[in-house]
């Protein structure tokens, strides 16, 4: 069969669903059972999280893996397995903590490593899988259920642990992650088996592995890749803006606005609703409208910056309503940019050195996620700095919302020059010396 059906495209989807249904206990409840509950500081959690983010950069490796074997499925079900172990150990840690602290942290170290190799396998190739098998008319709005689907994972498995996980206990929240990570696992088994046999490659995205070649030549031949480069710049700096306001909005909310804790989780709350009407809309948009990846990236990129100068015009004048107003805008023209940017992944992730798909979202992939955790980590300490030099609270938020938007305008201007279609396509032979690309601009 040609071409993955909506059905299809949903089982792929429901993945993704499972990967973010594990990978968010780690953020929420792993994350406040250390800080709050063990009472340990907040910077073992961050530590931890920190590691996930360093795996990433094995994605390209991983990807390689996939070129060379010429299949998906079993690195997406090998992720997925690794990651609900490192998951599941994730739990056992954090409860060893509470009496064995070293051994608990030594455990906790070894689970975030599985959690973060998991993550990268099984994403990386999800996503080279996806854009084999969809359609290019359906790319964009792929990308949008794939995401969707991935926060309705988020949500789902949030609202079970606090359904579920009442009275706590550590060896209540033991056997609840296991049986999260275990029924994950199984789900996502089951989405994905037997898809990529079923359908066919769309175009130039072969999946038959490679001519043999080392990683790093491989990695040689993608990296000389002017498109690839262009777009992983473009990746870098718009998802570290994006990441420099992940941990700084609620606090700007309650230290410059006043507001109270329920409010401040009202921004967010804000925020994250215009993500997801920002999705569905470029999903919509980009499965009918000629070129709409592009100029949608570019889109979402500038209203993102012109939002947050909105954010920094006498922030203390303005009302509640139009500062969650600000942030639901905000949030629509980031689902805009997001949706935009991971479906232009698909559509270039052919062009280029045949049989280097894997590599090349790879590549992508790692920019990324590392790019998000810095800009986390980042926004804070860019907080505490300009609040030092200054003395001015309201000026330290300003100066992180002042880089964000320059970086989202930067962002802006390399997306218009990103072309998700070439002019003309071409068969570009493996060569093992490596060399250009040969796209036409």
């Amino acid at each position: 069969m040609r071409g993955l059906t909506w059905f299809g495209i949903a089982r792929l989807g429901a993945v993704q669903m499972s990967l973010g249904a594990i990978f968010v206990l780690m953020t929420s409840l792993i994350n406040r059972v250390i800080a709050v509950e063990l009472a340990l500081p907040a910077a073992f959690a961050g530590a931890l999280i920190g590691i996930h983010y360093a795996m990433q950069l094995l994605r390209p490796h991983f990807g390689h893996g996939s070129d060379s074997g010429g299949k998906r499925t079993p690195w997406i079900i090998g992720g997925m397995l690794t990651l609900a172990i490192g998951g599941t150990l994730a739990a056992v840690a954090t409860a060893t903590m509470a009496t064995q602290l070293v051994l608990g942290l030594c455990l906790a170290i070894l689970a975030f490593i599985l959690v973060g190799a998991g993550v990268g396998a099984a994403g990386t190739s999800l996503l080279v899988l996806i854009a084999a098998k969809v359609d290019p008319s359906r790319r964009a709005a792929a990308a949008c259920i794939t995401w969707v689907m991935m926060i309705a994972g988020f949500i789902i498995t949030t609202a079970t642990v606090e359904q579920t996980l009442v009275p706590f206990s550590l060896a209540r929240m033991q056997q609840l992650v296991a049986m999260i990570c275990a029924g994950a696992f199984c789900f996502s088994v089951l989405a994905v088996i037997g898809i990529e046999q079923r359908f066919q490659d769309i175009g130039d995205n072969k999946t038959a592995g490679s001519e043999p070649t080392s990683f790093g030549v491989a990695l040689k031949q993608v990296l000389s890749e002017p498109e690839t480069r262009l777009f992983a710049a473009f990746v870098t700096l718009s998802m570290f803006a994006y990441g420099l306001q992940d941990l700084v909005l609620e606090p700007f909310g309650g230290a410059i606005l006043g507001m109270s804790p329920a409010e401040s989780t009202g921004l967010s709350k804000q925020h994250n609703m215009g993500v997801l009407l920002g999705m569905i809309s470029m999903g919509f948009a980009g499965s009918r409208l000629p070129h709409a990846l592009r100029h949608g990236a570019a889109a979402g990129c500038f209203a993102s910056a012109l939002c947050l100068a909105g954010l920094m015009m006498s922030p203390s004048a303005q009302s509640a309503f139009q500062v969650t107003a600000n942030v639901f805008l905000l949030g629509l023209a980031n689902g805009v940019f997001a949706v935009a940017a991971i479906g232009s992944m698909m559509q270039l992730v052919s062009q280029g050195n045949a049989g280097r798909q894997g590599v090349r979202m790879g590549v992508w992939g790692s920019a990324q996620a590392l790019a998000m955790g810095a800009g986390s980590i980042i926004g804070t300490l860019l907080v505490d700095l300009a609040r030092i030099v200054s003395g001015e609270v309201t000026l330290a938020y300003l100066s992180v919302f002042a880089l964000q938007t320059a970086l989202f305008i930067v962002s802006a201007l390399l997306a218009l020059r990103i072309r998700t279609t070439p002019k003309s396509r071409r068969e570009t032979p493996v060569m093992l010396t490596g060399g250009d690309a040969g796209l036409e601009s």
